[in-house]
């Protein structure tokens, strides 16, 4: 089990294909349109962590390719000021220096006509940031991001087995639901495993496989 523990410790990157959408139709419409410049090109996510945010910024600088940058912000973050399209995750997390470095950024790539897609937990006008950058970062699109509920895991979970070919039972589901890592590339990423070790050891994806291949991570 001990490769099989490593590989759902690295889940596959994040593109807009295998991005689980749920209540996030118009999120994704949204920045797909952003991208190809047809429009809002400054977009503004936000959602409690689980919701997804990450997976579509870190999509979304895939999908429009070198000359863009993802930075996952902290209190010294720095920006590119070479790209044209930079995605900044929780933002409520910039220090004050960060802040300035934000809010110049935002204004040189508006001037160059490029884009920027940040995220937060909160919508703007909830952040405590410098009033300047909270202006900025609501002039553009805002859009709640929604986390997907149970039931939607639980089919998009089904819908993964069956596409590689196998059943997932309801008690497994229900054991990866409460046991494994909630967010849905590390549980696609388990289901992976499970499948592999499965074909190999030539036995059914069962509860007791989960449970050792999760203790096998832990």
């Amino acid at each position: 089990m001990r490769q099989l523990a490593l590989d759902i410790t690295s889940p596959p990157a994040p593109t807009f294909d295998n991005f689980v959408v749920g209540r996030n139709a118009e999120v994704l419409t949204h920045l797909r349109a952003a991208i190809a410049g047809s429009g809002e090109r400054f977009v503004y996510l936000w959602g409690e962590p689980g919701s997804g945010r990450t997976h579509l910024l870190k999509a979304a600088i895939a999908t429009a390719g070198a000359n863009a940058a993802y930075v996952a912000c902290g209190a010294n973050s720095v920006f590119d000021g070479d790209v044209l399209l930079l995605a900044t995750d929780d933002v409520e997390r910039l220090g004050a220096d960060a802040q300035v470095a934000l809010f110049n950024r935002y204004n040189t790539l508006r001037e160059q006509g490029g884009g920027l897609i940040a995220s937060g937990t909160v919508p703007p006008v909830q952040l405590t940031l410098r009033a300047d950058l909270l202006t900025r970062l609501g002039w553009g699109l805002v859009v709640q991001m929604h986390a997907l509920s149970d039931e939607e895991k639980a089919r998009a979970l089904a819908q993964h087995a069956q596409a590689r070919g196998f059943v997932l039972s309801d008690e497994v589901i229900a054991y990866l639901l409460t046991h494994a890592p909630r967010d849905m590339g590390a549980l696609f990423s388990t289901l992976d495993a499970l499948d592999r070790h499965s074909l190999e050891a030539k036995r059914a994806v069962t509860v007791p496989m989960v449970r050792e291949l999760l203790q096998s991570v832990l």
